[in-house]
């Protein structure tokens, strides 16, 4: 996973470290905060470093509240996910058994690390009783065995709905996405949201090319070529793997979805084949694109660098497909070592940051960017009064009948994390569209992979 950063460069790394560590893992309250008894010591965290200016300001205020508060001191140091730094420290720390008491950790690292992360079923439970249910992807990434190993944190969480251009919606393709989508949920009338499904998503797409403006979607194998697809696939009902290691990627939902893909991609600037996290956000920030699915980072840097663009971006829901409307979703979490010597302490803080009041604080801080598993928080200010124009990111978090989906999912999670990282759903689009193979061929290739997956 990158964080959609619009200015990182690409990180080579990525997939190989992923791929081989993954290969080589084995009552309400009634307040908001309840102290524990320990009092004193110290605490070390190492988190991920938030590319939006400020944002891990919040986070170290919230920690020396509560540091405060209790006593004990907290020591954080910011890593870094450039050159995947941040997992490089989380493996080089699960080695030596020893090193910071908690560890921020991105998309597949919990499954990694999970024998050597402490169980914090506790923490969960008090936040499911006062937040309501967890997104379904936070568990499967998170939960090992009946126990969670983490907790979802809110900063760098992420979603990748549409971002789009709404003037050129409107101008060149008759679609008024912000009536479809008005900054006010209870507003949205499903006849209308009904009417943006894929098949609409491809027509106005090739109505946008014709007009000089196409869509970039990346097709690449990072993140966001990787998020996407798996939306589009989710929507179709594509399973590549089941939950009981039977492959089903040779069926008519892979072929709908892959015709769907090929249609998009007819329309789309060539260079998508080798973008990295950050092409589809310079696309937009451009110009010279009409919408991309992202969380709201090149919205953010559009408003410095052209505010033009940035003044015409709405964030909505992505498209439906028979299956229903699939976003993807990349949760971060927050992981309690097995050696750390102060766990109580470490539990005490996440419960302390991940209170809505403290939420509500980091996702000010991110303009939005950084989103909660618990949908009861969706209801926040900052989605409805950030701006330009305002509202133009409400639709971020899901809403209405938009669901999160985990490229990978449902096969357990060890095959999971190795379908997800060698990016085998956006090499069989490329294979199919850039490469012109057949398409039969394509689905004959994803299941000699998938099988691959599986022996490994």
């Amino acid at each position: 996973m990158t964080m959609s950063h619009p200015l990182n460069a690409a990180r080579p790394t990525r997939r190989s470290i992923l791929k081989s560590a993954a290969l080589g893992s084995a009552a309400a309250l009634a307040a908001p905060y309840v102290k524990s008894t320990y009092a004193a010591g110290s605490l070390s965290i190492g988190v991920w470093d938030h590319w939006v200016p400020g944002a891990n300001n919040a986070l170290t205020k919230l920690c020396n509240e509560w540091g405060a508060k209790n006593n004990c001191e907290v020591k954080i140091d910011y890593i870094t996910s450039q050159g995947e730094k941040d997992k490089l420290t989380a493996a080089a720390e699960a080695q030596a058994g020893t090193g910071h008491d908690i560890m921020s950790h991105r998309d597949w690292n919990i499954r990694i690390h999970q024998s050597n992360l402490e169980p914090v079923d506790d923490v969960i439970s008090q936040l499911i009783k006062q937040y309501g249910p967890i997104s379904p992807v936070a568990e499967y990434l998170a939960k090992f065995k009946g126990s969670w190993r983490g907790v979802p944190t809110t900063v760098g969480s992420q979603v990748k709905p549409c971002c789009s251009r709404f003037d050129l919606y409107q101008q060149h393709a008759g679609i008024d996405l912000r009536a479809m989508f008005p900054a006010d949920e209870s507003k949205w009338d499903k006849a209308n949201t009904d009417k943006w499904t894929w098949d609409a998503y491809v027509e106005s797409a090739q109505k946008l090319f014709k007009a000089g403006f196409p869509v970039g979607l990346p097709m690449g194998q990072t993140s966001d070529a990787v998020d996407w697809v798996g939306a589009l696939f989710n929507a179709y009902g594509v399973v590549m793997v089941d939950a009981k290691d039977n492959i089903k990627i040779n069926s008519d939902e892979t072929r709908q979805a892959m015709e769907v893909a090929r249609k998009i991609m007819e329309v789309s600037p060539p260079e998508v084949y080798a973008w990295d996290d950050a092409g589809n956000n310079r696309w937009l920030i451009s110009g010279k694109g009409s919408g991309i699915m992202n969380p709201p980072s090149a919205w953010a840097v559009a408003k410095r660098d052209n505010p033009t663009v940035a003044q015409n971006c709405w964030t909505h829901p992505t498209p439906k497909g028979p299956k229903g409307r699939f976003v993807g979703q990349l949760p971060q979490f927050y992981g309690i070592w097995q050696f750390s010597k102060n766990k109580q302490a470490a539990k005490d803080l996440l419960l302390y940051i991940s209170q809505k009041d403290a939420v509500a604080q980091l996702v000010a801080a991110s303009y939005g960017y950084d989103l909660p598993s618990f949908k009861s928080m969706y209801d926040l200010d900052t989605w409805k009064t950030v701006e330009p124009p305002i509202g133009t990111v409400y639709g971020y978090p899901p809403r209405g009948d938009e669901q999160t989906s985990m490229a990978g999912a449902p096969a357990r999670a060890e095959v999971g994390a190795q379908i997800y990282n060698q990016a085998i759903n956006t090499v069989m689009i490329s294979k199919f569209t850039q490469g012109h193979e057949k398409l039969d061929d394509v689905i004959k290739w994803a299941e000699n992979e998938l099988e691959g997956t599986l022996r490994a």
